[in-house]
């Protein structure tokens, strides 16, 4: 399967339902993909720009037991759309299944759980979760700033 910014799709467990990131224009799920995005704009000189701004939005947000980022994945939309429960009782997913998101995950210090990234153009989502995205609750989900 060909991409646009070079990534082996081989091992994604989502290759079965994805049409394609040069057949689809960088859709390969039906939304937004910010690599394709990036790459059809400026190349990987936009894409390593984008990727470290991210990073450092992520960075800034002084959550203190959050390790330091320093890289971010291409993740599909429908493997990071957790469901969350909202203070009210309310279940809610934030996300796009169909979009492909740039987001990492990392161990929270002192903790057996995690934090998940994820971020697209309009805004950035730390959550926290146990074993495979178990009760997973919202840190932080902001606006980004225009871009």
């Amino acid at each position: 399967m060909k991409t646009i910014c070079g990534i082996d799709c081989s091992g994604c467990g989502f290759k079965g339902s994805c049409k394609g990131c040069t057949e689809t224009d960088g859709h390969p799920f039906g939304g937004d993909c910010i690599a394709a995005a990036c790459y059809k704009a400026g190349g990987e000189d936009c894409f390593i720009a984008y990727k470290k701004r991210l990073i450092e939005e992520f960075n800034s947000l002084g959550i203190s037991d959050m390790p330091t980022i320093t890289t971010l994945s291409q993740l599909s939309g429908a493997y990071v759309n957790l469901e969350y429960t909202l203070p009210n009782g309310q279940k809610m997913k934030l996300l796009d299944d169909k979009k492909i998101y740039l987001g990492y995950q990392v161990e929270k210090a002192n903790s057996d759980r995690c934090y998940g990234l994820v971020a697209d153009n309009s805004h950035l989502l730390v959550c926290e979760y146990g074993c495979n995205g178990a009760e997973p609750e919202i840190i932080i989900y902001k606006k980004r700033e225009s871009i």
